[in-house]
């Protein structure tokens, strides 16, 4: 939603990058690009006016003219105040001193209320809670049916007397949800309610109704992040007839310009707690207005994707695989590499994930041309080999990759491809787990590697002295200057490492967040 964004804030800072000091008319520039871009992304006015000001009144201070790098500084600016228009701190549901906690969802027809309902009871189970459903949505043909199929899929009770349809009290079926969780000893209540296609009196006196019958601890504003500026005001208009208490943003996987989550919170004063960004019920999770900040920066998000593989990982498994590489690799089997290709499925769209990462802007249409299937079509060709062909990969012949081809439907040559990567992958994992580093890249700070092998270059064969001095003493001097580089100087870097990700492309000052190598 927000690559449009992040490609003109990128080519923005690019410019500023070089300059030792900047000057008032080069911070003015950077506003005016600034300002361009967010108005482009949907963003509303007042926010945009409110944003550039804070941006340009830091920027002139000392905090940019006294420091090394100003690019790097008004980067960091831009970064502090995008997560103040986001909200600042992550907020975090208030829950009732003595239960149930009752949380209602309010906002327009077609946000997505009914399905953020089955989501936010997934991911409260998912917190050790046992969360009920209730249908007050009567209006709308069939909503009542389908909260119950969203609660079934989500593994969390229902609760729906009324038929719906334009049949029932939504009021008392409110009040009366309440006493049925105490009854059953449900400790958060989640109630749809009914939505409108636009703002009217009758919605909102409904909402109000429903409100004071219920008194919620929370009343959660569902707002579709692809409508763009009427997100504004339709916010507005909830806030003066329900006063709801937090935003949760949904759609967020769609393709507009997501003007709406940089206003919202800004305009209302009301944070945004929760971000839903796909179909499946498990597509979503807390907001974070720094990670946010971050993934737009292009900075990425490592600290959401170590919170997903500490979800999807069993740390026994994990144990068990690091003992296997450590110990040479040679017991890392086919299926040991199924199992963590699997396991990364879990977590979901690996393209997401890629995205994740620092830096992966720059590669984003290949991000985004990764196929999913692709992990389904290395687990058809691994499970058309016999547990002998998955234990020892080196006696697939040809006839035995011909076969395997035909029972996986696929090239022979995918079989080779794969059975190549294979033993790349695990050269990789096996040098990283005993903490060699990655083959073919400088070494990372933390992570080994790079070090061994910064002895002195053997000299190639055959090569002999030039018997001129001055020549001679100039390629001592450029031999001299390769070995102080380090292994791999003065060479063309290798396209694509065992995953085709480029290995031995990575900056010798790059160094990965402390999270991210406390994890490994």
């Amino acid at each position: 939603m927000f690559d449009t964004l992040s490609d003109r804030l990128a080519a923005t800072f690019k410019n500023l990058r070089g300059k030792g000091r900047l000057s008032e008319a080069d911070i003015d520039a950077t506003a005016r690009e600034i300002r361009i871009a967010l108005l482009e992304a949907d963003v509303a006015l007042p926010v945009v006016r409110a944003f550039i000001k804070q941006i340009k009144d830091r920027a002139l201070g000392v905090e940019v003219s006294g420091a090394l790098n100003p690019a790097q500084q008004v980067i960091k600016i831009v970064n502090e105040e995008l997560i103040n228009i986001l909200g600042g701190e992550t907020r975090r549901l208030r829950y009732a001193k003595t239960g149930p906690t009752v949380i209602m969802l309010a906002g327009l027809q077609g946000a997505g209320k009914t399905t953020l309902a089955g989501k936010l009871g997934h991911w409260l189970k998912q917190q050790k809670h046992t969360p009920l459903l209730v249908a007050c949505d009567l209006q709308r043909p069939n909503a009542v049916t389908q909260l119950s199929v969203v609660a079934d899929r989500a593994g969390v009770a229902f609760y729906g007397p009324e038929p719906g349809n334009g049949v029932g009290d939504p009021v008392k079926v409110a009040r009366d949800s309440i006493e049925y969780a105490k009854q059953k000893q449900y400790d958060i209540v989640i109630v749809d309610t009914a939505g409108r296609l636009g703002i009217d009196a009758e919605l909102m006196q409904q909402a109000a109704d429903i409100r004071a019958a219920i008194n919620p601890d929370e009343v959660l504003f569902t707002v579709d992040a692809m409508i763009g500026q009427d997100a504004v005001t339709t916010a507005q208009a909830f806030l003066e007839g329900v006063d709801f208490t937090g935003v949760v943003l949904s759609k967020l996987d769609g393709d507009a310009r997501g003007g709406a989550a940089l206003s919202v919170a800004h305009v209302t004063g009301r944070q945004i707690m929760f971000a839903s960004n796909g179909e499946k019920v498990d597509d979503f999770d807390a907001f974070h207005p720094d990670r946010m900040a971050s993934r737009i920066l292009g900075m990425g998000d490592m600290l959401s994707l170590i919170e997903k593989a500490e979800q999807t990982f069993s740390q026994a498994e994990a144990e068990k695989m690091a003992a296997k590489l450590q110990g040479g690799g040679k017991d890392f089997t086919l299926d040991d590499f199924l199992g963590q290709l699997e396991q990364v499925q879990k977590m979901g769209s690996i393209s997401k994930l890629l995205g994740m990462l620092p830096g992966m802007g720059q590669i984003r249409e290949q991000i985004n041309n990764i196929d999913d299937k692709d992990v389904n079509r290395v687990g058809a060709i691994i499970k058309s080999m016999t547990p002998a062909e998955r234990t020892d990969p080196k006696i697939i012949n040809g006839s035995r990759r011909l076969r395997i081809a035909k029972g996986s439907g696929v090239q022979v040559g995918e079989v080779s491809s794969l059975v190549e990567r294979f033993f790349d992958a695990r050269k990789m994992m096996t040098a990283m787990a005993s903490g060699k580093g990655i083959p073919g890249m400088p070494g990372i700070p933390g992570m080994g590697g790079g070090k061994k092998s910064a002895k002195k270059a053997p000299q190639a064969k055959g090569k002999r002295k030039s018997g001129n001095p001055l020549k001679r003493a100039q390629e001592e001097a450029a031999a001299a200057e390769r070995r102080a580089l380090g292994p791999g100087a003065g060479q063309q870097p290798t396209e694509g490492g065992a995953f085709g990700l480029g290995a031995g492309k990575g900056p010798a000052d790059f160094e990965l967040p402390k999270e991210f190598k406390d994890l490994l």
